[in-house]
This record gives C-alpha cells, sequence and structure tokens, in this order.
C-alpha cells in the first residue's frame, strides 16, 4: 500500500496566499500612470498635513469624532472624493466607445474595460451617492429635530468608518490585482468560481460586505434617534419632511441591506467552500440570486432618492418664502413609496422568464408608484406658485432636478410595460434612463443640499458665480450625454459593449462624450467653488446661523453650530418650528446655562474598520492567518470597547457661556 502523499509546507503561499508580483500589474501603463499619479497626490497631501502639524488635529477632532456633525461632513467629503474616481471610469469608458469601430479597437482590453463599468457602477452607488446621502441626513437631522446628537455617537462613527474601508478595499483593487468583470451586481455564474476564478468578484463580496456593515448600522441609528430623540412638541406630524424621508430611508435600510449581507455571504461560500447556492447543480439557481439581489437592489434606489426628495421639500419652500404645499400628503406619499419599493423589484428582470401573470403584477406596482412620486412634484410645483422664488444656487439644482427626474420618471413608466421592457431591456435606453434617475435625482438633489447647508456647516456661503456655472455644466451636460443613449437604444443598440462594428454610430457616442467632458467641468467648477469659496470666506461669512431666512430647527442655532448643537432644548409648536419661533417673536436664551453632557471621543470605530479591512483584504487573497487575525481582532476590540466606561464628558458651563456670548455679539452685529 503506497503512503499517502503530503504537500510540502510553502511558506511563501502560507504569508502572501495568492497574491504574487504578477498581481501588480505593472505591464498596465494606464494603471501605472494611474498609481504614479494617485501617489504624488497621496504624497503631497500627506506633506502638507505634516507640514503644517494637523495630524493631531485630525485625529482628535475629526478621525475620533462621535459628533454627528463631523462624522456626516466626513461622508459627504468620502463622497466627492469616490466621485472624482468614478467619474474618471466615465470618461475612460466613453473615450474607448468613441474610439472603438470596426477595426480599431481603442485602448482599453475587453477585460480592462469591463473592470471599468463594473467598478463605475460599485464607486457611483456605494461610495458616492449612500456617503453623499447618509452625510447629509446625519449633519442634518439631529438638529432638525431638536437633538444634540445621535442616539448611539460611537456606532455613528464606526459606520463612517467601515464604509471607508469598503471604499479603499475597491481602491486597492485598482493597483493589486483586478476588480470584478460581471457588471455591478455580479450576476451568477459570470461570478461563480468557474467563471471568475481570480480575486475581482472577491474584491467585490469583500468590499460591499463590510461597507453593507456600516450602511445597517447607520440606518438603525438613525431610525432610533428620529424616533426616540425629537423635541417637545415635535409630533410625527410636526416633523420636517427632511426627517421623514431619512425616517423612511432608515427603515428601508434597515429593512433590505440583511439581504444584501444574507446574499453576499451565500456568494462568498459558492466561491470559498464549494457550495452550489448560485449554481445549477446539486439544487442551486441562479434566479434566486437575482431575486435576493433586487429585492434589496430596488428599495436601495429609494434609499438613495427619498433623501434628496427631502432635501427639495426644505429647499423650496425656503426659497418660495412659503409653507410647503400639501405637508400631509408629502408625508403620506413617502410612507406609500416606501411600502411599495418592496413591491417593484422584479421589474428589473421581466426577461428572465418569471411569466406573464408575474411580470404584469410588477408592471402595475411599478406604474403605481409613480403615482406618489408625481404628487410630490406637483407639490413643489404649487409652492412655488405666486411664491416669491429666489433663484439662489440651491433652487437652480431644485428646478432642475424636477424637470430632468420627470422625464427619467416617464422612461421609467416606459420600462415598466413589461412589453416595452423586452425590447428594451439590454439596450443603452435603460442606461440611459437609469443615469436620468440617479443623476438628475440623487446627483442633483447632493449638490443642491451641500449648497444648502454649507454655510450651516462652516459658517460661510458657498460662492453663487462657481455654483451656477456647475449647475449650468451638470444640467446641459448631462442631456448632452444622455440623450445620445436614449437614441442608440431605441435604434437597439446594446450596453455593456466596448467595441461596435457600424461606424454610423460614431457620432452619437461622440455627442455623449461631449457631455462628459461638461459634466466634467462641472465638476471642475464645484471644486474651484469650494476654494474660491474658502479664499474668500470672510465675504461670505454668515454671523446669523439663518442666511436664507429658513423654516427649520438647524437654523436656529449658530454657524457652525457648537458641539451641542443647543444650549436648550428647543420646544416645537409646528411643522415649520423655526418659521413659527421667529413669527412668534422668539428671543433665545442668554443665561441660565449649565453644563452639557456629551459623549467622548474614541479611536474605537477607526481601529475595528482598518482590521475590519484587513481581514478582508485576506480574505481576498487567501491570506488565511490575515483573516483569521483580523477576525480575532475585531472581536477582541470589539469586546474591550464594551468595557470601556469612560464615555461620557461634560461642556463646562464656562465653555457654554463663552459660547453662546460669541454668538449673542454675532447677531448683535448682524443687528
Amino acid at each position: 500500500m503506497q503512503p499517502m502523499q503530503t504537500q510540502p509546507f510553502d511558506f511563501w503561499t502560507f504569508v502572501f496566499g495568492r497574491l504574487t508580483w504578477d498581481a501588480i500589474p505593472l505591464h498596465v501603463p494606464i494603471l501605472v500612470g494611474t498609481f504614479a499619479g494617485v501617489a504624488v497626490v497621496g504624497l503631497a497631501v500627506i506633506a502638507l498635513i505634516t507640514r503644517y502639524g494637523l495630524w493631531g488635529y485630525l485625529w482628535r477632532d475629526w478621525f475620533t469624532s462621535v459628533d454627528h456633525k463631523k462624522v456626516g461632513i466626513m461622508y459627504v467629503v468620502l463622497g466627492v472624493v469616490m466621485l472624482l474616481r468614478g467619474f474618471a471610469d466615465a470618461l475612460m469608458m466613453r473615450a474607448q466607445q468613441v474610439m472603438s469601430f470596426g477595426p480599431a479597437h481603442g485602448y482599453l482590453p475587453p477585460e480592462h474595460y469591463d473592470q471599468i463599468f463594473t467598478a463605475h457602477g460599485v464607486i457611483m452607488i456605494f461610495f458616492v451617492a449612500m456617503p453623499l446621502v447618509i452625510g447629509l441626513m446625519n449633519f442634518v437631522v439631529p438638529m432638525q429635530i431638536g437633538a444634540r446628537d445621535v442616539a448611539f455617537p460611537f456606532l455613528n462613527n464606526f459606520s463612517f468608518w467601515m464604509t471607508a474601508a469598503g471604499a479603499a478595499l475597491v481602491m486597492a483593487s485598482l493597483f493589486i490585482g483586478d476588480f470584478a468583470r460581471t457588471g455591478w451586481l455580479a450576476y451568477p455564474p459570470l461570478s461563480g468560481i468557474a467563471y471568475s476564478p481570480d480575486v475581482g468578484v472577491d474584491y467585490w463580496i469583500w468590499s460591499l460586505q463590510i461597507s453593507g456593515v456600516g450602511t445597517l448600522l447607520s440606518g438603525v441609528n438613525l431610525v432610533a434617534t428620529i424616533v426616540k430623540m425629537r423635541a417637545p412638541g415635535m409630533s410625527l406630524m410636526k416633523m420636517p419632511v427632511f426627517s421623514w424621508t431619512a425616517l423612511c430611508t432608515n427603515v428601508l435600510i434597515v429593512a433590505s441591506f440583511p439581504i444584501l449581507t444574507a446574499v453576499l455571504a451565500l456568494l462568498a461560500l459558492d466561491r470559498y467552500v464549494g457550495t452550489h447556492f448560485f449554481t445549477n447543480d446539486l439544487g442551486g439557481n441562479p434566479m434566486m440570486y437575482v431575486n435576493l439581489i433586487w429585492m434589496w437592489g430596488h428599495p436601495e434606489v429609494y434609499i438613495l432618492i427619498l433623501p434628496c426628495f427631502g432635501i427639495f421639500s426644505e429647499i423650496v419652500p425656503t426659497f418660495s418664502r412659503k409653507r410647503l404645499f400639501g405637508y400631509t400628503s408629502m408625508v403620506y406619499a413617502t410612507v406609500v413609496i416606501t411600502v411599495l419599493s418592496y413591491l417593484v423589484w422584479l421589474h428589473h428582470f421581466f426577461t428572465m422568464g418569471a411569466g406573464a401573470s408575474v411580470n404584469s403584477f410588477f408592471g402595475v406596482t411599478t406604474m403605481v408608484i409613480s403615482i406618489p412620486t408625481g404628487a410630490k412634484v406637483f407639490n413643489w410645483l404649487f409652492t412655488m406658485y405666486r411664491g416669491r422664488v429666489r433663484f439662489e444656487t440651491p433652487m437652480l439644482w431644485t428646478v432642475g432636478f424636477m424637470v430632468t427626474f420627470v422625464i427619467g420618471g416617464m422612461t421609467g413608466v416606459m420600462l415598466a410595460v413589461p412589453g416595452v421592457d423586452f425590447v428594451f431591456h439590454n439596450s443603452l435606453f435603460l442606461v440611459a434612463h437609469f443615469h436620468n434617475v440617479i443623476i438628475g435625482g440623487v446627483v442633483f438633489g447632493a449638490f443642491a443640499g451641500i449648497n444648502y447647508w454649507f454655510p450651516k456647516a462652516f459658517g460661510f456661503r458657498l460662492d453663487p458665480t462657481w455654483g451656477k456655472a456647475s449647475f449650468w455644466l451638470w444640467l446641459v451636460g448631462f442631456w448632452v450625454a444622455f440623450t445620445p443613449l436614449y437614441v442608440l437604444g431605441l435604434m437597439g443598440v446594446t450596453r455593456r459593449l466596448s467595441h461596435f462594428e457600424d461606424s454610423s454610430l460614431r457620432i452619437w457616442f461622440v455627442i455623449a462624450a461631449l457631455g462628459a467632458v461638461m459634466i466634467l467641468g462641472g465638476i471642475g467648477c464645484f471644486l474651484v467653488q469650494l476654494a474660491v469659496s474658502i479664499r474668500n470666506r470672510d465675504q461670505l461669512r454668515d454671523l446669523t446661523g439663518d442666511p436664507w431666512d429658513a423654516r427649520t430647527l438647524e437654523w436656529s442655532t449658530a454657524s457652525p453650530p457648537p458641539d451641542y448643537n443647543f444650549a436648550f432644548t428647543p420646544v416645537a409648536h409646528a411643522p415649520d418650528a423655526w418659521w413659527d419661533m421667529k413669527a412668534r417673536g422668539y428671543r433665545r436664551p442668554v443665561d441660565g446655562f449649565r453644563p452639557i453632557h456629551m459623549p467622548k471621543n474614541t479611536a474605537a470605530g477607526v481601529i475595528l474598520a482598518g482590521l475590519s479591512a484587513a481581514a478582508g483584504f485576506g480574505l481576498i487573497w487567501h491570506m488565511w492567518w490575515l483573516a483569521g487575525l483580523g477576525i480575532v481582532a475585531v472581536i477582541a476590540v470589539a469586546i474591550g470597547h464594551s468595557f470601556n466606561r469612560s464615555r461620557d464628558h461634560h461642556i463646562p458651563v464656562e465653555a457654554v457661556v463663552r459660547t453662546e456670548a460669541a454668538r449673542t455679539e454675532h447677531l448683535r452685529i448682524v443687528a
């Protein structure tokens, strides 16, 4: 009998797993150039921070902060930074499609193009749109409901850093290994181990799994905050519409993100241990994956758009100097959208054989959900009717949204008809529709919110000239970029292609590329707007705390707000609590202050997220020692943090008196 052969122990394989020198794309000039550029910018930023001695300040006042305002600002900064990466992918795709016709095959090989369009979708949804809307909710909602912070401040910091850790893994895939080539939702069997044996899908799984935990915990936190921490007198039907949309959004997060967590875990089991949940072997079914991913994915669309509806519902009354028309109907419409968002997911795969009865049901529900959405648009228009409308930058983004989103919604109703969807589903028409909704709704809403609440966050307004330039380039650029895709979709041109044979189509792609360049100009103008506003901050300074003559409670405090938000908890008597207080001749207290209890900063969130990213990197590259150590360390740090009893501090009354006295002086100067 032959003795059983044993594999010799390979130390380097044990240490590095699948990670070899071949995984570093030194043979791809584009990636080498990108890495060099990122390295130069990164080193320059590190050098500047070191030069001005800011590491201690950043660590003490930002990275470890549990202040909801600072966490919200960090979310928005992350979203803007990732926007630059995600839009760079969009420009690369447009350039490839312009160049790749007939005998010419462009500058991107097909496998690289597939990684780019996958990364573009993942980054724009998970690491641009989500951080932007969660950041705005984090910053605004506690102040808007009269609270001093969120219900679980540490959890808020941890949630942000988990999102940042997921983004870091996606960025690492650019320079170490490859990203997925499956499309942004990674359908099996393409995402299975047989068709994607490299690390691309693993990067996708673990970056989304880690960031998804952060998003889920953020959702729990904000639901608890809104339900339990509203100011005295602020019943649910006196709550601002933005806080209502935030509540419904986070209910959707809590209900839908566990589905994403489960489906990612099942796909990981298929890839790592050979189960067959999503294959046709041994009883698995790829259609189960498609149903599960869209049971999360379509509520995700409303997770992104509902907060933006809330932003517009704050901006329109403020800049029309009128109460929001139909407040009650706006609240009911938001709740109806929240419920119906769970009954439309199958319209994403009408073409996959669910049957006529099932397709009909989901077609009808998709059309029905457009009714409460349309009601919101009419309410905004009626609010503007006979109002004294001021077309400041936030209002321009709002009007641009209404025009753009309504057209995107109408194309969505077209695609809700299963017969029409059979024709358009795999065409560029669908790509144009999706971007019509996400750019026209979410991106426009995020920029509206940033321009609206920026003076509250930093104490000075954003420069209006550069802001309006950014808006017009985005608006015109969007239509120049995506109208050709509607035309190409009507002509039957298929999406996800990097090469085309019919050269007569090139002109449409050239026009689309021109629109993308205009949008790039809009992003550039926004960055210039930030720089010019910082330079001219003294001229743009707001001493009142209420530069727009707004209506909700966040504008009743200083700009930027103190750590404690309110020296005394406000009392609400109407949905527009601050407007009502001003109408009643409210006078802020100038004495009687007391020490204020607040949560203490902690490094636990940064450490836990860093360990999670290390564990994810180990799982991606089969460095089992790193994955195991990372997971054990996460558990150990979490348990250790649970024994930390020193989580509170009190702002002394002297500090409160100084802060409020400075506020009184600012108001006196303005008066």
